[in-house]
């Protein structure tokens, strides 16, 4: 820890004043002087308090300022109308815990509920509840594992996560967009776009980090948030959470790492934790390494560099692997690679014999090097083949269990998931994926008509009346990439 560290929103007791210019209360407490603070106005104390900042806003400021602030105090921002606005931002539908609650059954008694959690917050008595363990699908087809937590570790959690988002929100790079407020996937495709199309990058590592979420110790990462946190009683919240467990059949799995996702806090301890782990040291590697130049975006765990020459690809995947091993982080081999991309790869490929430049996947779009109608180079983006798969057989097997419900009632549902499809991905350059996807969905709801009765009337011209009549034709609904990232931006170099 930095020897300089500061604590804000301590009470001490009365010392020697410290309106001189090397106070003498300074010499008490050991710390630097406070001269610095001597022409700074008071708050005003009027009773509208007018000038004064919120609770969170001082902690915000106070980290913006200074990089080795450590906080000692922060449980007091937990309070019952926080503990409220959590309760109210989660998910009404949201799958129970292990106690079998949802978001309505607590809010019964929502008063005397918050009121006896946050007692037990600040005694001290307050206990995280082990997980429901469940499993979803992966786009590669194996098994993602959940935690689904119970409705009062969510409502502290999300707490406690806006809480420490004050002062990490001042502290994580630009290209970190993955869970952060007011940035989304689409930020970071922009970003990437961006980079592609205007830096000098000829060479993609597309990497991956093997089961990161299973993966994370738990002594780095209560190091990592002691960095800037020196609560202890905050510390103990997040090692509860961590140490919590999950449920699977009956019987307690107790965890030796990892941090269970379906957690509210999860995504904001991955963050912290890449944070340390990964991006200092790739903002300070580019700065003091790199030959050429280097790009990066990350969301949670999936990252894409970009680099101007091979040399300083291979060099960065070198050293990157024993950095995240330092950390008990590995890559996934099989994910990772360095791909020859950019303005000149299919150039440079054709001069040496080789076929079209490699593609790479990130964020559910396949990205690869086109030609625009003048000749010159242009980004490609597709929907991945995987996710496009993935997203239709999810759509055949809930058609199979509505096929007798009424038809307007599954073209209505129908729909919404076209519409919610395309929000995501239709993106510039994308139509004839889109189509296709149309089309599946079209195969798959006559399937599912046909077998509704041996003796079906569906002919071919009723289903085109279906489809026209309830799934929307798709058209393209984001704007250009590198245009909408300069309006966000509006100046500031978020690739850095």
């Amino acid at each position: 820890m930095n020897g300089h560290e500061k604590s804000h929103e301590c009470v001490v007791p009365t010392k020697p004043g410290n309106k001189t210019a090397q106070a003498e209360a300074d010499s008490v407490e050991g710390r630097r002087s406070t001269a610095e603070n001597l022409n700074q106005r008071n708050a005003n104390r009027a009773q509208n308090r007018g000038n004064a900042p919120s609770g969170l806003e001082r902690v915000r400021e106070a980290a913006r300022k200074d990089k080795t602030t450590r906080f000692t105090t922060l449980l007091h921002h937990i309070t019952p109308k926080m503990l409220e606005q959590a309760y109210r931002g989660l998910k009404r539908n949201a799958a129970a815990g292990i106690d079998g609650k949802r978001w309505k059954d607590y809010g019964e008694q929502l008063a005397s509920n918050l009121a006896d959690l946050h007692g037990r917050i600040h005694r001290g008595a307050y206990r995280a509840k082990a997980g429901r363990r469940t499993y979803i699908e992966k786009a590669d087809g194996t098994q993602r594992a959940l935690a689904i937590a119970t409705i009062e570790d969510k409502i502290v959690q999300s707490a406690v996560s806006e809480t420490l988002n004050a002062i990490y929100e001042e502290d994580f790079y630009g290209f970190c967009y993955g869970f952060r407020k007011r940035r989304s996937q689409h930020d970071a495709l922009d970003a990437l776009a961006t980079a592609l199309l205007r830096k000098k990058v000829s060479w993609v590592l597309d990497a991956d980090i093997r089961g990161f979420f299973d993966s994370i110790d738990h002594e780095w990462m209560r190091k990592f948030v002691e960095h800037r946190v020196g609560d202890q009683r905050v510390i103990r919240l997040i090692m509860k959470w961590l140490k919590a467990g999950v449920m699977e059949e009956g019987k307690w799995i107790e965890p030796e790492r990892g941090t269970p996702q379906g957690g509210t806090i999860s995504p904001l301890l991955a963050n912290i934790y890449l944070f340390y782990a990964f991006d200092q040291w790739a903002h300070h590697w580019r700065k003091r390494k790199a030959r050429g130049e280097v790009v990066i975006v990350r969301y949670a765990d999936d990252f894409v560099v970009g680099f101007e020459h091979r040399e300083d690809a291979e060099c960065f995947r070198s050293e990157l692997g024993e950095r995240l091993q330092k950390f008990a982080l590995e890559l996934h081999s099989g994910k990772t690679r360095i791909v020859e991309f950019g303005m000149y790869a299919a150039e440079r490929r054709a001069k040496r014999g080789k076929g079209k430049p490699d593609t790479f996947t990130f964020l559910g779009f396949t990205h690869l090097c086109t030609k625009n109608r003048k000749g010159r180079f242009n980004l490609g983006r597709v929907t991945s083949r995987k996710r496009m798969n993935r997203k239709l057989h999810e759509i055949g097997a809930e058609l199979k269990a509505r096929r007798h419900n009424p038809i307007p009632e599954q073209g209505r549902w129908l729909r919404s998931v076209v519409r919610g499809y395309d929000n995501y991905y239709a993106v510039p350059g994308n139509m004839p994926a889109l189509r296709a996807f149309r089309r599946g969905i079209a195969w798959l709801w006559r399937t599912a008509l046909r077998r509704r009765s041996q003796r079906t009337r569906l002919t071919e011209e009723r289903l085109a009346r279906l489809c026209a009549t309830w799934l929307p034709k798709p058209k393209i609904l984001h704007p250009y990439p590198d245009s909408r990232f300069d309006v966000r931006i509006g100046g500031r170099n978020r690739m850095r």
